[in-house]
C-alpha cells in the first residue's frame, strides 16, 4: 500500500497480521484505517513529498489530540506516536477508531437534518474556542500575539514554495491583506481547517469527533470561523461526481445565520469579518494550489485531485470581494 509498509508496522507494534485501507477525500496528511482483526485504529502520516513541516508535524498533532481528549472535547484519543522514519518511511501516530460518518456527498447530506447538523458544527467550534489553553496543557502550543500577521507571512511563504503557474491577483490579494491586519483578541486553540467534512457525525446528528488537527495552534478564533464560512460557501464537496457548495443544499443555514449562532454561543463580536473572510479565501487558495502542485508532480494519492487547481482563481476573486465589503 502506497505510503504504508504494513509488514514493518506489524513488526513495530508486535501485533497480529494487519490490514489497512486508505481514507478517501484527504488532501494533505495521509490517513489509513488499520486493524489486526480485533482492534481498530487510524494511522496518520505526512503526505508524500510534503513541503510544510509545521502542518505535517506528527508529534504536534499527537499532542493536541492528547490534550483535547483529556479535556473532554470530541477528538480521537491518540494511542502511539512513532518518530522513527525507518518503520514506514515517515513519522506517524495511531489514534483510536471513532464511529461516525464523514459527509462529503450530497446524497448523504439529503438524508440528515442539515440545518441542525450545521448548527451543531458551529457550536462545536465555539466550544473549542471556549477552552482555556493553559488549563488543558496547551499554554505554549502557539503565540497568539501577532498571530494574524504571522499567518499572512506564512501562507505567502507556502505559496512561494509550491508555485507552479501564474495566478492572477494573488500577489495583490496578499498585499491588501498585509496592509490592514487586525490585532485580534485573546488567543484560543484554533483548528486551522474546520469544516463539515473534517468531523465524524453520529446517528443523531451529534459530532463524535473533530479530525485533521495538522494546522492547529493558538491564535485568533475568528480565523477559524471565517474559514468555516468560506468552506460552507465553496463547491468543495461532491454531487453526482461534480463539486457543490454545502450552502446550496436544502436546509443549510445561511452564512449570516452561522455567524450569528457562533456569536451567541461564544459571546464574541462577529460584526466585521471582511478581513478574516478575505484571508480565509487566500489561505484556502494557497492550500489548494499546494495540492495542485503535488498533483502535477505525481505526489498525491487517491482520486479527485485533477479538479483542485481550477478552484484557486475563484478563491482569489472571493478574497478581493471580501476585502471590498462583499
Amino acid at each position: 500500500m502506497k505510503g504504508l509498509d504494513l509488514a514493518k508496522l506489524q513488526a513495530y507494534l508486535d501485533s497480529p497480521p494487519l490490514s489497512a485501507t486508505m481514507f478517501a477525500g484527504g488532501r494533505s496528511n495521509l490517513t489509513y484505517a488499520v486493524t489486526d482483526g480485533t482492534n481498530r485504529w487510524v494511522l496518520r502520516r505526512p503526505p508524500l513529498g510534503h513541503v510544510l513541516p509545521t502542518a505535517h508535524d506528527m508529534a504536534r498533532e499527537h499532542r493536541v489530540l492528547s490534550a483535547l481528549s483529556q479535556a473532554g472535547f470530541p477528538v480521537p484519543a491518540p494511542v502511539v506516536l512513532c518518530s522513527d522514519i525507518s518503520v514506514i518511511g515517515a513519522p506517524f501516530y495511531l489514534m483510536e477508531h471513532v464511529d461516525g460518518k464523514i459527509y462529503r456527498d450530497a446524497a448523504d447530506l439529503a438524508k440528515i437534518d442539515l440545518r441542525a447538523v450545521t448548527f451543531t458544527l458551529v457550536d462545536t467550534l465555539a466550544d473549542l474556542h471556549a477552552l482555556e489553553p493553559e488549563k488543558i496543557g496547551l499554554g505554549d502550543f502557539g503565540k497568539p500575539e501577532g498571530f494574524n500577521a504571522r499567518q499572512v507571512r506564512r501562507w505567502k511563504q507556502q505559496l512561494d514554495a509550491s508555485r507552479s503557474r501564474e495566478l492572477t491577483g494573488i500577489e495583490e490579494l496578499h498585499a491588501r491583506l498585509a496592509a490592514e491586519i487586525p490585532a485580534g483578541g485573546p488567543g484560543t486553540v484554533v483548528h486551522g481547517d474546520f469544516r463539515l467534512d473534517n468531523v465524524l457525525i453520529g446517528p443523531s446528528g451529534e459530532v463524535n469527533a473533530v479530525l485533521d488537527w495538522e494546522m492547529s495552534t493558538l491564535g485568533d478564533p475568528l480565523s477559524d470561523l471565517a474559514l468555516m464560512l468560506v468552506y460552507a460557501g465553496r463547491p468543495l464537496l461532491f454531487k453526482d461526481g461534480k463539486p457543490f457548495a454545502p450552502i446550496d443544499l436544502p436546509g443549510h443555514p445561511s452564512l449570516d445565520e452561522m455567524a450569528a449562532r457562533y456569536a451567541e454561543r461564544s459571546g464574541r463580536d462577529v460584526g466585521d469579518l471582511h478581513w478574516y473572510v478575505g484571508f480565509a479565501a487566500f489561505k484556502l487558495a494557497v492550500i489548494l494550489e499546494g495540492v495542485h502542485y503535488r498533483y502535477t508532480k505525481g505526489q498525491t494519492v487517491g482520486a479527485g485531485f485533477d479538479t483542485v487547481g481550477a478552484m484557486v482563481p475563484e478563491l482569489i476573486e472571493q478574497g478581493h470581494r471580501a476585502l471590498e465589503g462583499h
